[in-house]
């Protein structure tokens, strides 16, 4: 069989392939001959930003992927931790930015189908999503549009799978306008010792294609998540998959029936670049080859041509590596599913991924080339000019707040603080009956049935303050997310990230990069929590307009008994108020600058690692001791916001609160607003006071009771000990309405 005749490449050719000339040459130096068109284009799609991490893999290297409980690190579909009784816990975060831009509804919902197959790819039957999502303000009928199209994909994929979405974080910022963020953390439940990764093992092994049908849609899906948007960036609607939920269930189950009946040697998702990017990796992970013939491929489309096969990003698709002579039982299952299913190839010793059509070679290419072998760049990177500009705030030119009734509901109703209800709700979050939280709370928590343990989730990333300063950012990040899990009665165990960043490029983007993952290096080994997936989302800008750096944490935790799990409201009349930490002049970055102020500069809060580790190792302690009422961390919007928080965000009763703040030197602002850290609000019965306040004392945690649950009105006075004024009276039912609606109220605008 002889090759086609080499195609003539052009510069224009190699440009729009998004691969510079260097590029080329190194193509060209690896095969020893010019590629032809569909070498041209599998190289393209496997050497993208969006597949070979070129731009961020030599600074991924620093953060900590290991640990006692790590069963699997970075480099598979998905991460697993083990969360004893010989099971562990599968998990990753992706992002599926540009294609939600473009369209939103598929964008989001091709989105989920990736991140679940990621998860079941590996052995995990998936039982819970989370979705962090960043739009640009809601004044606008395009942010709207995206925001409504992008909450109803998530919503409409993981509903139809049977997968609860139980919780996420939306943020609102209008530099998110023309390139907003969409996230989505899946977690599945597997057995530790019956994890299966993606690796073509075995030469003469069968490589079996099976689910659904190769389109034309999706192709060049990753090199478009590799570049910057324009104003023309509608125009590559057609790079953008479209998801079939309802294939997706019966692939899962078919997943799961095959690993369960001893059939397979490796198994991997198709996802960006397709077959190309499942056939090589597969390969290059078990140092071997892997032989495909086309010829066999399901296609729903005539004529397709072996590049359009290849680069091809159709839906709901796998390739199996099945053991010697279990074809036939592989091939039975999947017909049983009524998937598509054909032996495309086998497993070779030679190295090559060699590519047949019809009878002729297409393409041959060492399969560690294209997997392994791409760019690898250490790109120049400095802080930008603006940088000072940014941290230096005058706060003598700030003034103090004058109604602080009318500034907490102002911040109630900022749609980044503002109830997420309108957008849970259209998510299920109750199927298969695991969920112990449901949204609302500071983190969701789901049992392990068969077991007596809960496994509790969060995802957060305050983009301003990465802004403001990238590793300080970082290190917050890791700090509230951790946070998070612990007031809900969880350690943590393991985390995820999805790494949001402008062009890399550009000298500043890449310092905000580099110096986000000091931070995170640093605080996730003060925590001791190893990152065991993750995943680089850069050329998030358009028209040279990048977004806040946002390291979006997906992070996991570890509760024991599962009926010591805890929430964040008041539970009953009469319990003390006791606040764990100090208050800081921390104004920097904060919402109340934003919505009050119009401002986002400053430093952001100050975070000391070792005071936060030690609150944190007291909240969890009161949790088990069962001394405590309700838990909740104080972030966005602050102190008045934490506990307006605690007072509306039960689902059957509401009540209010009287409180004492000390003002002591802090502006009434910064006491009332301020988003100092390692903060959480507790409330205990009146006899379970001093056990409280004894256990912070022991670990020499700050702790002060400072009010206590009653009424139907927030009331906070501020002074000292000798006078008090009441700064803040309001009604529940006015703090419920500016709270619980203005989402709704602003996206059913037309």
């Amino acid at each position: 069989m002889k090759q086609p005749a080499p195609l003539v490449i052009t510069k224009d050719l190699i440009a729009q392939h998004n691969l510079t000339d260097d590029e080329y040459k190194k193509i060209v130096e690896i095969l020893g001959r010019e590629p032809n068109l569909t070498e041209l284009g599998m190289f393209s799609v496997m050497w993208s930003e969006h597949c070979s991490y070129k731009s961020s893999r030599v600074h991924l290297r620093k953060l900590p992927t290991t640990g006692p409980r790590v069963v699997q690190g970075p480099g598979e579909n998905a991460g697993a931790v083990e969360i004893g009784d010989g099971l562990c816990v599968v998990f990753k975060m992706e992002s599926h930015n540009h294609p939600s831009f473009i369209e939103p509804y598929q964008g989001a919902a091709t989105g989920v189908g990736g991140i679940l197959r990621d998860v079941f790819t590996m052995g995990a039957r998936p039982i819970a999503l989370l979705d962090s999502l960043r739009f640009g303000g809601l004044d606008t009928a395009k942010n709207r549009h995206l925001m409504r199209g992008v909450v109803a994909g998530i919503g409409g994929y993981g509903n139809c799978m049977g997968v609860p979405t139980v919780g996420g974080e939306v943020r609102f910022d209008d530099i998110y306008s023309l390139n907003p963020l969409v996230n989505v953390f899946c977690l599945g439940i597997a057995h530790k010792d019956k994890i299966f990764r993606g690796t073509a093992a075995g030469v003469g092994n069968p490589v079996i294609y099976f689910g659904s049908k190769t389109g034309r849609d999706g192709i060049h899906g990753a090199t478009m998540a590799s570049d910057s948007f324009d104003d023309q960036s509608e125009q590559k609607r057609p790079t953008v998959q479209v998801g079939d939920p309802f294939q997706e269930k019966l692939l899962l189950e078919a997943c799961l029936e095959l690993m369960a009946n001893d059939l397979l040697v490796g198994i991997q998702d198709m996802g960006a670049a397709g077959l190309t990017s499942s056939s090589c990796e597969m390969a290059s992970r078990a140092g071997n080859g892997i032989e495909l013939d086309l010829t066999h491929v399901p296609r729903r489309e005539p004529g397709m041509t072996p590049y359009e096969l290849m680069l091809s990003e159709s839906q709901e698709r796998m390739l199996m590596v099945a053991k010697a002579g279990k074809e036939n039982d592989c091939i039975r299952i999947c017909r049983k599913w009524d998937l598509d299913v054909a032996v495309v190839g086998t497993v070779t010793g030679d190295g090559i991924l060699r590519v047949k059509d019809q009878g002729n070679i297409v393409a041959e290419i060492p399969a560690k080339s294209l997997a392994d072998d791409g760019p690898r760049y250490e790109r120049p990177y400095q802080p930008p000019a603006y940088q000072d500009m940014l941290t230096n705030l005058n706060y003598d030119a700030i003034p103090d707040v004058k109604d602080a009734n009318e500034a907490l509901l102002s911040l109630l109703e900022s749609p980044t603080i503002a109830s997420k209800r309108w957008v849970y709700e259209q998510y299920d979050h109750m199927v298969r009956t695991n969920s112990i939280i449901r949204p609302g709370s500071d983190a969701a928590v789901v049992r392990i049935k068969g077991t007596n343990k809960a496994v509790a989730m969060t995802v957060d990333c305050n983009g301003r303050y990465c802004l403001l300063h990238p590793y300080e950012g970082a290190r917050l990040a890791v700090a509230e997310a951790a946070r998070n899990l612990v007031c809900s009665g969880a350690e943590p165990i393991g985390l995820t990230d999805c790494l949001n960043f402008g062009n890399p490029e550009r000298p500043d983007i890449m310092w905000q990069f580099v110096l986000a993952i000091e931070g995170m290096k640093d605080a996730c080994e003060a925590f001791q929590i190893p990152i065991v997936s993750g995943n680089v989302s850069f050329y998030n800008e358009t028209n040279g307009l990048s977004i806040y750096p946002t390291p979006m944490l997906g992070m996991v935790g570890l509760i024991e008994e599962a009926d010591r799990t805890m929430t964040q409201w008041f539970k009953q009349e009469g319990d003390d108020i006791i606040l764990l930490g100090s208050s800081r002049e921390d104004l920097g970055g904060s919402e109340y600058l934003k919505v009050i102020h119009s401002r986002e500069q400053g430093s952001p809060p100050y975070l000391s690692l070792e005071a936060e580790k030690v609150m944190q190792e007291c909240v969890l302690n009161l949790i088990r001791s069962g001394s405590v009422q309700s838990v909740h961390d104080c972030s966005d919007g602050g102190l008045a916001v934490a506990l307006a928080e605690c007072c509306l965000s039960a689902q059957d009763r509401k009540l209010g609160a009287v409180v004492k703040l000390a003002l002591g030197r802090l502006r009434r602002d910064a006491v009332l607003f301020g988003e100092s850290q390692s903060r959480v609000l507790l409330s205990a019965k009146r006899e379970n006071r001093q056990v409280v306040l004894d256990q912070a004392r022991r670990l020499g945690v700050p702790a002060e009771v400072i009010g206590a649950v009653g009424g139907n009105q927030l009331v906070i006075y501020l002074g000292d000990e000798h006078s008090t004024t009441k700064t803040v009276d309001v009604p529940l039912s006015t703090l419920h309405d500016r709270w619980a609606d203005s989402l709704e109220r602003m996206l059913v605008q037309e």
